[in-house]
């Protein structure tokens, strides 16, 4: 079964423009053979779509990677050059960056989408630059960018005919993060103490230090208590989850105990029969010919007691009869 090599970009970082492997594919290069945009878009290149999409690329974020992401799809087959404005011009031309100009670099080679990197790379792109790197295409948003020259940084590429253009991604850029942290300042600030950066390191005075800490502590106890009240919240909700359950049953047996026909009328009436059970006489047994004898008529009691005989001491027996003296 077949496998596909890996691609470079994916397997390791993309290299510098003066490294061994950017060298050499810059010599493989035939850029005598000038491409046009049609050609691009039909994939009919006999080599590789050199394009090139440069910015400062602070604080990298999904706007920057989404940008060389539609550089890098443009065409069939780019080979996608990334220059990263150094220190120098950034600070002079649109102002201090929270990342140093290495850092930037370096961030840049380990997106995906990247083949190779140019350090310092020029503010305005001229025929020298575009000749010394073989450019084909060059990738940016189509909005002007004027931000430290007044006119159109791009204007020179797109009247060649080598700009394509890209999307920006709405609600996210290098400024509203630094936004962000400003409008919170004083929570990062916090944040940064209880993880131990001293103030110095932080630019804040003695006392601002002492009082931001106090902050952060009275932040920990009311996050505590608010835990501990959603816990007995919490417990509470299930107590009386718990009591409505019981109740329901609780009603439910009542009802089954005191209705119409219930368990407890049929107790008592169990109860009362085996009462009269027990207290009434057992039934009389039956005569010989299978009749209750209770029914047949009893006249002994009407004879009148047999009349016990006197009796005497005889000389032959010990005893006579009072009746067999007089006989004789």
């Amino acid at each position: 079964m077949a496998t596909t090599a890996a691609l470079p970009s994916l397997s390791k970082p993309a290299p510098f423009s003066d490294d061994a492997e950017a060298k050499a594919e810059w010599e493989r290069c035939d850029y005598s053979i000038k491409i046009t945009l049609a050609m691009a878009k039909a994939g009919k290149s006999p080599r590789p779509v050199r394009v090139y999409a440069d910015g400062i690329y602070d604080l990298f974020h999904q706007g920057h990677a989404r940008q060389l992401m539609q550089a890098k799809s443009m065409f069939p087959n780019v080979y996608l050059i990334v220059g990263v404005n150094g220190d120098y011009l950034t600070h002079m031309k649109k102002g201090k960056t929270v990342m140093t100009e290495d850092e930037r670099f370096e961030a840049m080679r380990h997106c995906r989408y990247v083949d190779e990197v140019v350090k310092e790379a020029p503010w305005q792109l001229e025929d020298s630059f575009l000749n010394k790197h073989k450019i084909d295409f060059v990738a940016h948003d189509d909005e002007p960018y004027t931000v430290g020259v007044g006119t159109d940084a791009y204007a020179h590429v797109k009247k060649r005919g080598m700009f394509v253009a890209t999307e920006r991604t709405d609600g996210v850029s290098t400024s509203d993060l630094v936004a962000r942290i400003v409008k919170d300042y004083d929570i990062y600030i916090r944040r940064n103490l209880s993880r131990g950066y001293s103030a110095k390191e932080l630019n804040v005075s003695f006392l601002r230090e002492k009082k931001l800490m106090f902050q952060e502590k009275v932040g920990k106890i009311k996050d505590k208590s608010k835990q501990v009240f959603d816990s007995i919240e919490g417990k509470r909700t299930d107590l009386i989850r718990n009591w409505e359950e019981k109740s329901r049953d609780f009603i439910d047996s009542f009802l089954l105990l005191f209705r119409r026909n219930g368990h407890l009328r049929h107790m008592i009436t169990d109860g009362k029969e085996k009462i009269m059970h027990a207290f009434s006489p057992p039934g009389s047994p039956k005569g010989e010919n299978g009749h209750d004898s209770s029914n047949q008529e009893d006249h002994s009691w009407y004879e009148p007691p047999r009349k016990m005989a006197r009796t005497e001491l005889n000389g032959d027996n010990g005893w006579i009869s009072s009746d067999d003296e007089e006989d004789s």
